[in-house]
C-alpha cells in the first residue's frame, strides 16, 4: 500500500478540545478559533456538541456558537449528537454532518452512557435516520478502540464489532480512536483493518490522542496501509472526562509539519494554524501543547 499523497484533517479542538475545560470559554472565543481554523486552510472542523449542559457544560453555547460562525463554502461543519433530543436541537443549526459515537469497551461503554455497546447503538438507530434524510452526513466515532481505562488491550474483534453495528444503522464512515493514547503502531493499525472489516479505506479516519507520545507514530502506521483522513486537536487541546489521564490528541501543527515534511498535501497553512493555537492557548492562559507550534512561535519571539 503506498502512502497518500494528500490527507484530509479534521480539527476537532473547538469541539472535542475545549468540552474539558473547567472554566467557561465564551461562545465568542469558540467562534473566533473556528474563523482561525478556516483561515488556514481546514476544510472540516468539528464545531461543538449537543450534549446535555448539565454533562458537559462547556457546550451549552452550542447554538449561538453555530449562529455566529462565517460559514465558507467547501468546509464541513460537524456536530455531536447523543441523541434524538440532542439531534433535534442540532438540526435547526443546519450543521454538514452530525457525528454519534460507541465505544469498543463494554467498561467503558457502561461507564460513559450507562448502556451496552449494542444499546447505545440502537439507540443511535432513529439519529441516523433522522440525519440521512434530511441530507446531513452521519460519521461515527468508535472510542477505546485499543485500550480502556476499565478493560484494559481491546481486541480488534470489538473494534470490528462495533464497526459492524454503526454500519448496520447507516453510519457512512467511522473513526478509529485511541481515546486514552496507549496505542502503538500494530495495535493501531489491527484495529484499522477490524474497521476495514466494513468499511472502505475512504470512510475510515485515525484519532490518535499522544498521552505516551506516540500519535504522530500510529498517524505514520496508519499511512502506511493507505488511510488518509485524521482528526487532530490544534494547539493538542483535549482529553476525555471519563478516560482518566488522557491527553489531548495529536496537536494538528504536529501532524502538519510531519506531513509536510513527507511531502504530503494538506492544504493547510502551518504559520495560521500556529496563529490559531496561539489565539486559544493565549486565551486559556497557557502554551500550546505542541511542539511544532512552541518551536515556531519561539522563532518568531
Amino acid at each position: 500500500m503506498s502512502i497518500p499523497s494528500r490527507v484530509q484533517i479534521i480539527d476537532v479542538g473547538p469541539r472535542d478540545g475545549l468540552q474539558n475545560e473547567k472554566s467557561p470559554v465564551p461562545a465568542d472565543v469558540k467562534i473566533g478559533l473556528v474563523q482561525r481554523l478556516q483561515e488556514a486552510g481546514l476544510h472540516e472542523i468539528e464545531v461543538t456538541s449537543f450534549v446535555s449542559p448539565k454533562w458537559v457544560p462547556q457546550m451549552a453555547d452550542n447554538v449561538a456558537v453555530m449562529a455566529g460562525i462565517a460559514r465558507q463554502p467547501g468546509v464541513r461543519y460537524s456536530v455531536l449528537t447523543p441523541n434524538l433530543q440532542g439531534y433535534e436541537a442540532a438540526v435547526k443549526t443546519q450543521p454538514d454532518e452530525i457525528v454519534v459515537f460507541g465505544s469498543a469497551s463494554e467498561a467503558f461503554s457502561r461507564k460513559n452512557i450507562n448502556c451496552s455497546i449494542a444499546e447505545s447503538i440502537e439507540r443511535f438507530a432513529p439519529v441516523v435516520e433522522a440525519a440521512l434524510a434530511a441530507g446531513i452526513r452521519v460519521r461515527g466515532a468508535m472510542s477505546c478502540t485499543v485500550g480502556c481505562p476499565y478493560e484494559g488491550d481491546i481486541a480488534p474483534q470489538q473494534v470490528a464489532y462495533l464497526a459492524g453495528l454503526m454500519k448496520g444503522i447507516g453510519v457512512q464512515r467511522v473513526d478509529v480512536a485511541d481515546t486514552i493514547g496507549v496505542g502503538t503502531p500494530r495495535t493501531v493499525q489491527r484495529a484499522i483493518e477490524a474497521a476495514l472489516q466494513h468499511y472502505g479505506l475512504d470512510a475510515v479516519s485515525g484519532h490518535f490522542h499522544d498521552t505516551y507520545g506516540q500519535a504522530l507514530s500510529n498517524t505514520l502506521a496508519a499511512l502506511e496501509m493507505g488511510v488518509w483522513n485524521f482528526q487532530a486537536s490544534v494547539a493538542g487541546l483535549g482529553g476525555c472526562p471519563y478516560a482518566k489521564g488522557a491527553t489531548g490528541n495529536v496537536a494538528t501543527e504536529d501532524l502538519v509539519f510531519m506531513l509536510r515534511g513527507m511531502g504530503i498535501e494538506t492544504g493547510i497553512d502551518l504559520d495560521k494554524l500556529v496563529d490559531a493555537g496561539a489565539y486559544i492557548s493565549d486565551f486559556l492562559g497557557r502554551k500550546p501543547n505542541s511542539r511544532t507550534a512552541v518551536a515556531l512561535l519561539n522563532k518568531r519571539a
